[in-house]
């Protein structure tokens, strides 16, 4: 047990009343702070110093919150609670997963006092004159720290005092009675366990924020939401007939999106559909960054028009009974609540006659077979014309010039020079929707250039998406690698399904806590995105040209080590900065090794 050490602080008066930064908190004292009467430079707030050990928040009564000197973990962000601001000092933290600034914890245990003498004295700012899209521009401002809502909706204190609060949100009550849950009050509290709300039926993306809540039952519902009228009749133009408002106790599945709501819904008796106030808008056409064509929307399905199911995005199953979003080219469909859960993924297409672009100008079709294959083409990328084949086992040694991979199947090659392209890599689109680029620019498809890959970091010169708006490229491999859907890996009996949110490990490296994986849903197996694209080499292919390219980054990175070394002899010394280099070089080379280890592992786990 570590033993407690005491330091001396003196209560210092300063002429400059900002000049010390205290040591916890990260902020200026002003004067009256305490001071380290051995003059180290560490200084308290006075109210950072007599901060208790113990805060018996109401808004949090299940625990204490206990006072720590640092975060819990030096390794993942430590995020305030309340402001949703980084904490890197003095926090007040409980093992439910809530931490907070000093000055947070105590400003929201004065809410719940009812006791905010701090700011009586602070200007209030009236909210901002309605407009037409007066909605869309207040959703990117600023947010009321207490219910998320933007804070110039409603008349708030002035930012200067260092908290984003609306004036009604500092006098809302603690408890309250509400016919939506009627089995018991609902208390003012932190939504730690990011409950949605049974009314709206969204989850705030942003700071946790209050919510009136019952823990027993898992209950929560917005500020907003509960302090709010509901509309008796909401009209859209999204959709060809009114809805009205009908109330009622028990919970019901959203036609809409296929969430449970419960107590306000609306309903239009011309279609017989019952949906969340918030899905009464919903978008009839989308854009998503998650596919190449466009996304409309359905409240009925018919299971016969898809060979399968499963949303595209998440692999669970899609209810027909329910609203989805679907691609009529592709026979994919998606979950609402997967295409719509991050707002930069996506755009509303507003005109349903509006052109699409063209994603498939990549190609001309000469010929045709009689099973509707084009055998004959010609490519942007290439100046002569390619044709169809399948006899794989007489280009065994040769490799893709789009994605440098070798050629494993159906392929298109050049009978006037050596050039070759997996049938795969010719139906890629010219532009490229890339959900896992944060741009909100489309990928087009270029070539001829050395790049490096912004997914695999690679260095590369065959086919890649580049991006206009930040001049980045991805390679064909991670493009197609990243794509969402089922498909046969290497080494696997079963089909494996790319996930994006569930954590896990990877058989092949060992590595736990990765986010993108290929897994598979019959069984324990799960391999990291990477590791598919080295294994790849490895699958039908004698090792020899999977060695020769091996040889090829070893003789590379051992020329340039030598070069370094020829350099440093003609020089009276070796210098620290090269020497870095050397560890380096040689550090890629080791991965370089791993690499190929683990990919020859995945391909023959036994």
């Amino acid at each position: 047990m570590k033993r407690k050490s005491w330091i001396k602080l003196n209560l210092e008066h300063t002429k400059d009343p900002y000049v010390n930064i205290v040591k916890r908190c990260g902020e200026k004292v002003p004067a009256p702070g305490f001071g380290c009467a051995e003059h180290c430079g560490f200084y308290l707030h006075k109210v950072c110093a007599e901060a208790p050990l113990e805060l018996n928040h109401p808004f949090h009564p299940h625990h204490p919150l206990l006072l720590l000197q640092e975060p819990p973990s030096s390794y993942t962000r430590c995020v305030c609670t309340f402001c949703y601001k980084t904490c890197e000092k003095f926090i007040y933290h409980c093992s439910c997963e809530l931490d907070f600034h000093i000055k947070c914890a105590l400003f929201t245990f004065n809410i719940a006092e009812n006791n905010l003498k701090e700011l009586e004295h602070v200007a209030l700012q009236h909210p901002l004159i309605s407009t037409e899209n007066g909605d869309e521009k207040l959703k990117d401002a600023a947010k009321c720290f207490g219910c998320w809502e933007p804070l110039a909706k409603y008349t708030h204190f002035s930012p200067d005092c260092g908290f984003n609060l609306h004036e009604k949100c500092t006098k809302l009550p603690f408890k309250l009675n509400q016919v939506c849950h009627c089995k018991h009050p609902l208390a003012l509290q932190f939504n730690i366990k990011r409950l949605s709300c049974e009314i709206c039926g969204e989850t705030c993306q942003e700071g946790i924020g209050l919510v009136y809540g019952c823990s027993p039952c898992k209950f929560a519902v917005h500020i907003e939401c509960v302090s709010a009228s509901l509309d008796l009749v909401v009209e859209d133009k999204r959709h060809e007939h009114p809805f009205n408002l009908f109330t009622r106790r028990s919970s019901f599945i959203c036609d809409a999106c296929g969430v449970e709501g419960s107590y306000a819904s609306y309903i239009c008796c011309t279609c017989n559909i019952m949906v969340h106030k918030k899905c009464t808008s919903m978008p009839r056409i989308i854009k998503s960054k998650w596919h190449d064509h466009r996304l409309f929307h359905k409240y009925f399905l018919h299971i016969e028009d898809f060979r399968v199911l499963n949303c595209i995005m998440c692999n669970d199953e899609v209810s027909t009974d329910h609203g989805s979003y679907y691609c009529s080219e592709c026979d994919v469909i998606f979950h609402v609540k997967c295409a719509m859960k991050k707002k930069d993924s996506y755009e509303i297409v507003e005109n349903e006659d509006e052109e699409s672009p063209d994603v498939s100008s990549i190609t001309k079709v000469l010929e045709w077979n009689d099973a509707g294959e084009a055998t004959v083409i010609e490519h942007i990328m290439h100046i002569h014309r390619l044709t169809l084949s399948d006899r794989v086992g007489e280009y065994d040694n040769k490799c893709c010039d789009g994605c440098l991979l070798p050629i494993s199947d159906s392929f298109y090659y050049c009978t006037q020079c050596d050039f070759f392209l997996h049938k795969v890599c010719v139906e890629l689109p010219k532009v490229k929707q890339a959900w896992h680029h944060p741009c909100q620019s489309s990928l087009v498809l270029t070539s001829n250039e050395v790049f490096r890959c912004v997914v695999c970091h690679y260095l590369s010169k065959a086919f890649a998406y580049k991006c206009e708006e930040c001049k980045k490229s991805a390679c064909l491999r991670c493009i197609i690698a990243l794509t969402p859907g089922a498909r046969t890996y290497l080494g696997h009996k079963h089909p494996v399904f790319l996930y994006t949110e569930n954590r896990g490990g990877c058989v092949a490296c060992g590595r736990n806590g990765i986010k993108w994986l290929l897994r598979c849903k019959d069984c324990d197996f799960s391999v990291v995105i990477q590791k598919t694209i080295f294994a790849i080499f490895v699958k039908n292919v004698e090792i020899q040209i999977f060695g020769f390219i091996v040889v090829q980054h070893v003789i590379l990175l051992l020329m340039s080590i030598v070069s370094l070394v020829n350099i440093d002899s003609s020089n009276s010394g070796v210098s620290l900065k090269n020497i870095r280099t050397y560890m380096s070089t040689l550090s890629q080379l080791l991965r370089r090794f791993i690499t190929i280890q683990t990919a020859i592992f995945v391909v023959s786990p036994d």
